[in-house]
């Protein structure tokens, strides 16, 4: 039986992320640091070929897309943007930490929102259409093994909510141009509404060849 792999990574660093300033929807783009670190990981680590890229249409996937996989087909899907943070959007935990309203988002809970901002249940709803349309667009097209650039949270709620084996959230964060590769099957998509979590990627370089064969 035909299976779908996805190679699911999040995007290069941003100067948000290096000032440890919360972003969602700012459609900020690579710093030189981020786009630096993922040419050098393109160097040290081995990443899939596959055969299109759907990316969250915010910049910073995009301009990742175009470094990890410039000569691949693109295709965004709105679905695969971060999360709506609402009034906590470009501002600091030190900016935040004294704010009832973020000491309670952070308790956590399915409806638990940043104020004019999105719910983690909103999240999980966009989540399964994103992966949705992406799995029908693979297998109405034949590709069986394709990218996923989009954000750490995404990558995280999507895996630990459609994802088997089932993790904890904690356990499925990414680093910048890193995650997870995933698979499904026709049936398992459409009867079970999962994915099959293979394990992280890229994948380690193999150094000598030679060291895996006997003579």
């Amino acid at each position: 039986m035909k299976g779908y792999r996805l190679s699911i990574l999040r995007h290069g660093m941003t100067e948000a992320n290096e000032k440890g300033v919360y972003i969602g929807r700012t459609d900020t783009p690579l710093s030189s640091k981020g786009a630096a670190e993922l040419a050098s990981k393109m160097d040290e680590l081995d990443y899939p070929t596959v055969h299109r890229v759907y990316s969250s249409p915010l910049k910073r996937c995009t301009e990742t897309a175009e470094i990890l996989f410039p000569y691949t087909q693109l295709c965004t899907v709105d679905d695969l943007k971060e999360l709506d943070l609402g009034q906590f959007e470009n501002k600091s935990v030190d900016e935040l930490i004294a704010r009832d309203d973020y000491k309670q988002w952070l308790k956590g809970g399915k409806e638990a929102r940043p104020p004019h901002g999105e719910s983690l249940e909103e999240l999980t709803a966009r989540t399964y259409k994103a992966l949705h349309e992406i799995i029908m667009d693979m297998m109405n097209d034949g590709l069986t093994h394709c990218a996923v650039i989009t954000h750490g949270g995404v990558i995280s709620n999507m895996l630990s909510c459609y994802g088997l084996p089932k993790y904890d959230p904690s356990a499925l964060s990414a680093e910048f141009g890193e995650g997870f590769d995933a698979i499904a099957t026709a049936q398992m998509w459409l009867n079970s509404q999962a994915v099959e979590i293979l394990g992280r990627c890229p994948y380690e370089k193999i150094q000598n060849p030679d060291d895996f064969y006997t003579y």
